[in-house]
Formats: structure tokens, sequence, C-alpha cells
């Protein structure tokens, strides 16, 4: 074990553990059956990082995900990511391209959503953009359900969501993404966007 840490770095299991002891979350092995899962609570919302595979016709990928479900009080949507990370890829169905009064934001980030007014107040927060820009390679929606064949969330429950092609082992980086979704969340509830209330959904 020792010779494979030297050769590939630190296990997942054992960056996600140490994550959990950091942040005063919960890491589950699940074995050989199940999926290692990060829980972690922040006020009346609970947090989960995991892996998930992708299929791509005969090929397959891992992507990590962090997910955390909440009460969308005026179902605002939004979608944030790096100028290219998704070149190639069309624009959000019924999303428009935004600008922000914040010329240096609007430089290295595309914002798609569906209330301009809302989104700039979200991002009217200099931690909150500074931890947008210490992540690299992030892209944050928010998630009205799983897809056309996924799961359906109750009504008015909508999910904060992340995912990057990979395992992610990177403490700092995870770090970071915990600490802004936290923080997002936090204005959501300050803008007025998300009900400070339990959403009663336990991903899995």
């Amino acid at each position: 074990m020792a010779l494979l840490e030297g050769i590939f770095g630190p296990s997942k299991d054992l960056i996600w553990n140490q994550i959990a002891k950091d942040i005063g979350g919960d890491y589950i092995d699940g074995g050989f059956w199940k999926k290692d899962v990060l829980r972690y609570r922040h006020d009346h919302w609970e947090l989960l990082l995991d892996t998930f595979t992708r299929n791509h016709g005969k090929t397959s990928s891992t992507y990590t995900r962090l997910r955390v479900p909440f009460l969308n009080k005026d179902r605002l949507q939004f979608k944030i990511f790096r100028e290219g990370f998704f070149s190639g890829i069309g624009k959000f169905f019924g999303m428009q391209d935004l600008q922000i009064r914040d010329h240096r934001f609007n430089e290295k980030f595309i914002i798609q959503g569906n209330n301009k007014h809302k989104i700039e107040q979200l991002l009217n927060d200099a931690q909150l953009k500074m931890l947008f820009e210490m992540v690299p390679d992030i892209h944050i929606e928010i998630k009205e359900d799983e897809g056309l064949f996924g799961k359906k969330y109750q009504e008015g429950v909508h999910v904060l969501y992340f995912e990057r092609r990979g395992t992610l082992r990177d403490k700092e980086t995870l770090l970071l993404l915990f600490r802004l979704f936290t923080t997002l969340l936090d204005r959501l509830v300050q803008i007025d966007s998300a009900y400070e209330d339990d959403p009663n959904l336990k991903l899995t």
C-alpha cells in the first residue's frame, strides 16, 4: 500500500476520510457492493460527495460530484462555469447568458440563469466570488431533477450540483468546494431564494 501511494499518491479513501474529520462530516466506506460517500451537515442541509460512472457508448468514465438538496423559494436557476470549460456544448435550454456588474468575473466565467437580478445579488459577495476563482475547473448549477430517466424531486426541492470527470483526490480543492457550497447556501437564503428549512430529501 505504501508503495502504491508513493507512485499514485494518497488514495481517495484516505483523503476523503481526512476531509470528513477536518470538517466534521462522516465518511462511509461502502465496501465492495456499495459506493463510498462523504456526508456533511451544514445547518439544515446535508451535502453529499460521491463518485459515479457515466457510459459513453462502449466506454465509461468516473465522475466526482457534490450535491445538496434545498427548498428553492423562487425557482431560481443558474449554471456557472469557467470560460472554455464547456467549449462545443450548447447553451442551457431556457437559460440566458448573463453579464453581472463585475467585468473581471465576466471575463473568467460563463453565467447562465433565469433571473439576472437575483444572480447579481447572489454574486454580490467578495468571498463567494473569491471561492469560485480558487476552485479549478469549476462547474456549478441548480438541478430540478436527475434527468429524463432519473429521479424526480418533490415539489419545490432542487439540488445544488457540482461534477468533475475523474476521481477528485486533491484535498485543498475538495475543502474549497465544501466551503463554496455552504457559502452559496447561505447566500441563497440571504437573497430570499431559498428556505432555511430541511428539504426532507436524503440523496443516495
